[in-house]
């Protein structure tokens, strides 16, 4: 049985912090990292998460995940873990809330069509533009601009991803890129796969994209069902499926929980610095675990993410942001006038692009190209 832990010694205790950039007075019962996700919770970057697609555009139902339900699942999953493990959950939540605050409407098709519109500007990502989020273009404070994260939380938002590579548009010199990033961040980095494969699959299965008997060649999928229907002999079609959802999540949390301990004993990390200075990251799955995902994972990709309806959508998207951003750099007076960076106006135009919700980025195409429409 997995015993929960109070916070360990390699968990980060908010009295090791570097702090924020701007010094501030602290809060009489709220520690740093408690107000740090108050801060994120209250953006308008949050909010926007809601009408922000994950796989389906909003339209399509309001069945399906959002960026916003999307980001409260990996919060949930990553406590869950982080409190096994004895981490810092107050930080785990703050990163966890942060993590998509960058991203783009429509998914990450625009993600690279902004990426390749904006090369020779420092490029683009939703990891390094949830920085620039939080850092500069949230403004709601009279004595700084962004939140003024702490630097763990913002190290979070940053260096969470392992596979992600970070662009030069923003600064990063603050983090230690050739360490690894706190167990925290790490924890959050896989609650995020675990969520969006599960629950993707959940809504694949729900748009009727994906089909049962296809998954039934998939080993996690045939392990899980098979477990199922041994227990239930009579069950509800969409209550058999929330089960098999329910169970492939928990047996990735706990192979998760299970094999990050042998590498924390394996290691014989102690600290948080300790954990910083590891050659790898400790918190991963399980060789086993591994491949049975990449099975998922190549699964959902092309029954799900190829196809021809989820493909549609995003090139129809890819047509009509390149229009709004090719409109914006003709005639950049159309922009909102506190967006207008006159020493860098592509990356204004970016900014004001990704913070969209796919709702106004439709509403924003008419207004420019419908004559129609009242502007």
């Amino acid at each position: 049985m997995i015993q929960f832990r109070r916070l360990s010694s390699f968990g980060m205790s908010s009295k090791y912090s570097r702090g924020r950039k701007y010094s501030e007075k602290e809060h009489p019962y709220r520690d740093i990292y408690q107000r740090d996700r108050d801060r994120i919770i209250h953006s308008a970057a949050f909010r926007r998460l809601e009408y922000k697609t994950q796989v389906f555009v909003y339209h399509e139902g309001d069945y399906y995940r959002t960026r916003l339900t999307h980001t409260l699942e990996v919060a949930q999953i990553a406590r869950t873990i982080g409190r096994v493990l004895g981490l810092n959950e107050d930080l785990i939540e703050a990163i966890a809330l942060a993590h998509d605050l960058g991203h783009t409407p429509f998914g990450h098709a625009i993600e690279e069509v902004l990426d390749e519109l904006m090369k020779d500007e420092g490029g683009f990502d939703h990891n390094s533009q949830g920085l620039r989020v939080v850092d500069f273009l949230e403004k709601r404070y009279p004595d700084f601009v962004g939140l003024n994260l702490t630097y763990e939380t913002k190290e979070g938002i940053i260096r969470h991803s392992a596979a992600n590579k970070i662009r030069n548009f923003v600064d990063v010199s603050e983090f230690f890129l050739d360490k690894q990033p706190t167990l925290e961040a790490q924890v959050v980095d896989l609650a995020d796969e675990i969520a969006y494969d599960n629950h993707d699959l959940d809504d694949g299965l729900k748009s009727n994209m994906i089909e049962e008997k296809d998954l039934d060649k998939i080993s996690l999928w045939n392990m899980v069902s098979k477990k199922i229907k041994k227990e239930y002999s009579n069950i509800n079609k969409d209550i058999y499926r929330y089960l098999i959802i329910r169970n492939l999540i928990d047996m990735e949390v706990t192979d998760l929980i299970e094999n990050t301990l042998k590498n924390i004993k394996k290691t014989k990390v102690s600290t948080c610095k300790d954990v910083k200075q590891c050659e790898y990251r400790l918190a991963v799955f399980s060789k086993e675990m591994n491949g049975l995902r990449k099975e998922l994972r190549e699964f959902l990709f092309k029954n799900l993410y190829c196809h021809f309806r989820v493909l549609k959508m995003s090139d129809k998207a890819k047509r009509f942001i390149k229009a709004i951003f090719d409109i914006y750099c003709n005639n950049p007076m159309l922009l909102p006038n506190e967006l207008r960076d006159k020493n860098n106006i592509k990356r204004s135009i970016c900014d004001y692009i990704s913070s969209m919700t796919d709702m106004y980025a439709l509403e924003e195409y008419n207004k420019l190209f419908n004559p129609f429409q009242k502007v």
